[in-house]
């Protein structure tokens, strides 16, 4: 049985990394490479990077950045923000990028997706969802970096991704995101029971334990986590960290 991964979910901003909640406020964490030199050392299962600032800016990829970051990273590095043509798709592969996460593009041109995926292969492609709950309780899909109303719901949206050929979901909880209170569990398993490509949970993750509530519960392919794995104590100090071998597999696997 292959264990379910567990992925760091980093976030640029001006070139350095931070990490925020709620999506607001975020906190500097220090230079990118740097600490993908330290996952590096912990082997991590793979990486993600969001731009959180490119789509704002109408600005594309830092191209530059992602290359001397892809030349030091040792595992499977997913890269979003920013990405609005094919041409942005084929830099970002041919630098190093295993994983295109798209975002605002999957709402505003969907087409992007389905020719990404012919171009790259389904398992190439990601579509983040950044979801919140309204005032009802009914959850709705928000776009540009988790400032625009879609009127989109997520069961919905991911059935459509996948019919457009993405290979992968990964599902952000706006309300949770930073908190390090659990992941929104029903909102996982409602997206993950619709679809049949692996979904990855995101925004909550404050422990082990949680990760492995996403994979059992939620029903996820996948846990990712950003506080989890970047702050130390109730002060949050910035200590780079990932839980041993031996104890992800015991809990997930278990």
């Amino acid at each position: 049985m292959i264990r379910p991964r567990v992925i760091p979910c980093l976030l640029l901003q001006d070139k350095g990394l931070v990490k925020t909640v709620k999506f607001k406020d975020p906190k500097y964490l220090g230079d990118p490479i740097n600490i993908v030199r330290i996952f590096n050392d912990k082997e991590v299962d793979e990486l993600v990077f969001l731009d959180i600032t490119a789509t704002v800016e109408a600005r594309p990829p830092s191209f530059d950045l992602l290359k001397n970051i892809t030349s030091e990273c040792f595992m499977p590095l997913g890269y979003g923000g920013g990405i609005r043509s094919m041409e942005d798709v084929r830099r970002l592969l041919g630098i190093g990028i295993e994983k295109v996460i798209l975002n605002t593009s999957a709402v505003e041109a969907p087409q992007l997706v389905h020719s990404a995926a012919n171009y790259a292969g389904g398992s190439s492609v990601v579509v983040s969802m950044d979801v919140k709950k309204n005032m009802f309780g009914k959850y709705e899909i928000y776009s540009r970096g988790g400032k625009k109303k879609t009127g989109l719901d997520p069961v919905k949206q991911a059935l459509e991704i996948e019919k457009l050929g993405a290979g992968e979901i990964l599902v952000n909880s706006i309300d949770r995101d930073g908190l390090m209170r659990g992941y929104d569990l029903d909102l996982i398993r409602n997206i993950a029971d619709s679809v049949n490509i692996p979904v990855v949970a995101c925004g909550g993750a404050g422990n082990i334990k949680h990760l492995a509530d996403a994979i059992k519960l939620g029903h996820a392919s996948g846990a990712a986590a950003g506080s989890m794995f970047v702050f130390q104590g109730p002060f949050r100090a910035v200590l780079i960290s990932y839980p041993a071998p031996q104890d992800l597999k015991r809990l997930l696997e278990e």
